[in-house]
């Protein structure tokens, strides 16, 4: 099995805390479009498996016209074997979602949708720059659920300057109403070069302490856990049955082809990734060279990968899986390494596989260095 990602990395505004590639350039959207099918393409013999996952991404996909996205589909299915019980998401803003863009979901391959609520607080989405208000996120929902798209997906952040625990509760009690079947919440981060970054170096902004942050990711996982979310990865929460399958062969070392500017693959022996300017790509592309680096992985690499990754879920690492990719040594040296978080109660090793405990959640960060291979 494989997985698709395209990166639509157009924007109408930024979002101040946004770390990923974007641009306000609409007017190249066709053309962009057009060089996407181009390199998919280009790339035919780059994955020999069936597609299992599509993944939309950005930027803001949800942008892109009725005729760019049927383009994609007519070209993903000519130039890739795609299995008819395939996961395919688009990420949306929820001020897109209008009865006319519900309908056009309805006519595509589209069975899943992502949708960056961030918060229910039209101050705090004010603050992030964000295009929508908190009203339509529940409006978006609505139509998407009449569209016939039953798997949909908010993120929430916490931790915003001068949030408090109970402001926070409320996002959690709003969110949990909207009864969608995917929920992933992050604490908003602070990217070096933003201009949310520029706001908290210049002292305008202060940071929640992390007593607080802690307290609110307590909150969070108790309300999601005792609603019948199941907490699969340190940021996800998932009804049963509604794992994020795209983002859970990255976690679980599945290969997948990236396609359109800055957009990341992975064949399980390398990681590429596309030049992350939209202009420098259209014209490469237009001139059949993919504008890509590429970095091959050897297997310490590979293996400390595996450890930054799986060992976020609620699977862990399969020890197993790692002494067949790699060899009996690596997950002997694991297990090894492990062993002083095994008996602080951090990690656990049960059934063959290597997890954090939920004491372990807390400080993942400075376990997974701990233990990656040197």
């Amino acid at each position: 099995m494989a997985g698709i990602y395209i990166h639509i990395p157009f924007c109408k505004t930024r979002c101040i805390y946004c770390g990923f590639y974007s641009t306000t350039l609409l007017d190249m959207r066709n053309e962009y479009i057009d060089a996407v099918c181009r390199e998919m393409k280009l790339r035919k013999n780059y994955l020999n498996e069936p597609i299992s996952t599509i993944y939309l991404g950005g930027g803001t996909p949800s942008m892109l016209d009725e005729d760019n996205l049927n383009k994609l589909f007519l070209y993903i299915n000519n130039v890739y074997s795609v299995n008819a019980n395939a996961e395919i998401t688009m990420e949306c803003n929820p001020d897109d979602v209008t009865p006319e863009f519900a309908n056009i979901i309805s006519r595509l391959p589209i069975n899943r949708v992502s949708m960056g609520a961030q918060t229910f607080s039209d101050k705090r989405l004010a603050l992030l720059h964000r295009r929508h208000n908190a009203d339509e996120v529940s409006k978006a929902v609505m139509l998407l659920r009449k569209a016939g798209i039953h798997n949909i997906s908010i993120d929430l952040m916490f931790g915003f300057p001068n949030e408090s625990i109970e402001q926070w509760k409320e996002d959690i009690a709003t969110a949990l109403s909207l009864n969608v079947e995917h929920i992933s919440a992050y604490s908003l981060m602070y990217e070096e070069g933003t201009p949310l970054w520029n706001m908290l170096k210049n002292g305008k902004i202060e940071e929640i302490d992390d007593d607080l942050s802690i307290a609110m990711y307590n909150e969070l996982v108790s309300q999601l856990t005792a609603s019948g979310y199941e907490h699969y990865e340190i940021s996800n929460f998932a009804k049963p049955g509604f794992r994020s399958r795209h983002n859970s062969s990255y976690w679980h070392q599945v290969p997948y082809i990236g396609f359109g500017a800055a957009a990341h693959s992975f064949d399980m022996k390398s990681r590429q990734w596309n030049v992350a300017d939209v202009r420098k790509y259209i014209k490469s592309i237009n001139s059949n060279i993919i504008p890509m680096e590429r970095e091959t992985l050897d297997k310490d690499t590979i293996m400390n990968d595996i450890i930054t990754t799986a060992l976020r879920t609620s699977d862990g690492i399969d020890l197993k899986k790692v002494e067949n990719m790699l060899g009996s040594e690596y997950s002997n040296q694991v297990v090894k390494n492990a062993a002083k978080h095994i008996d602080e109660g951090l990690l656990e090793l049960k059934g063959g596989r290597l997890k954090l405990t939920k004491k372990g959640i807390y400080i993942s960060d400075m376990i997974m260095s701990d233990i990656m291979i040197v």
